[in-house]
């Protein structure tokens, strides 16, 4: 997928780029498989703002993704690759022999007509899936699942994959895209090949008004706030931090301080992405 940019006619199409949407082939979902997103601003029920930055946005709806792909040994048609504005990955419209209708994360080089399947015994091919204990050493691979049955959590983001290291006893060594080498049960279901639309990285935004479609509210920087509003605020003209360390809005170090809590999965880290 290529990326086109744009002539500087005005100062927001300066440096301004797009996909160019080769790949899709179908430019509206599938019914039966879109619900309505309800948005609420980042606010909670009483009506205050609990995330900030949320809010405006253009309309979308859902799309049911297959992360469990847990239809076994049943062949599945690619009728069509389609645009998600959910996630930055494309995804597939998969109808098996029964007429059922799913959609998977379209992985890279899947094409429309193309026949995939999920099981034990499936072909080694972009787009199946099955235990990775089954999956052969050095492969890539993309939406693992943590907890047999729970469906992908990992590698769903455009052009990423994890590649399998090896096995040792009911679990399997992979590597993940961000250097992070961890053991995961071999009974986990996981897809072959890597995530498509790997250009999407690569897009410019090029203006203010692109990323309020996207539903994203304006960043304000603490030093510009008055001191009651942020710890950076305050003190006439441009002034440092003036503490120890950068704050958050809330007055807690913003820089150094370890916030991942003790996670019964942090066993299973063998390497860490910062080579730790």
């Amino acid at each position: 997928m290529a990326i086109k940019n744009y002539k500087p006619t005005t100062p927001g199409r300066r440096k301004m780029s797009t996909l160019v949407n080769e790949e899709i082939t179908a430019s509206t979902p599938e019914k039966s498989l879109t619900v309505t997103m309800k948005k609420n601003g980042g606010r909670n029920n009483q009506g205050k703002i609990t995330v900030r930055h949320h809010g405006g946005g253009e309309k979308r709806k859902y799309r049911i993704i297959d992360f469990k792909r847990n239809k076994l040994n049943v062949p599945g048609t690619v009728v069509s690759i389609e645009y998600d504005p959910n996630r930055t990955a494309n995804i597939a419209l998969i109808q098996y022999l029964d007429g059922e209708k799913r959609y998977i994360l379209a992985p890279k080089e899947l094409e429309v007509g193309a026949v995939i399947e999920a099981g034990e015994n499936a072909d080694i091919k972009a787009g199946n899936a099955l235990p990775i204990m089954n999956i052969p050493v050095g492969t890539m691979i993309h939406n693992i699942e943590l907890r047999p049955g729970k469906g992908g959590e990992l590698v769903r983001s455009a052009g990423s994959s994890a590649q399998i290291l090896g096995r040792e006893g009911n679990y399997v060594m992979v590597r993940l895209s961000s250097g992070e080498q961890r053991e995961i049960l071999g009974t986990c279901i996981a897809t072959v090949g890597v995530v498509g639309n790997e250009d999407s990285s690569l897009v410019k935004v090029g203006k203010a008004g692109r990323t309020r479609h996207m539903g994203v509210r304006p960043t304000v920087r603490g030093s510009v706030m008055n001191p009651n509003d942020h710890p950076h605020g305050g003190g006439e003209g441009r002034a440092p931090v003036g503490r120890k360390a950068p704050m958050t809005p809330w007055g807690k170090k913003a820089l150094g301080l370890k916030t991942r809590k003790k996670k019964q999965s942090d066993k299973f880290i063998v390497r860490r992405r910062n080579g730790k």
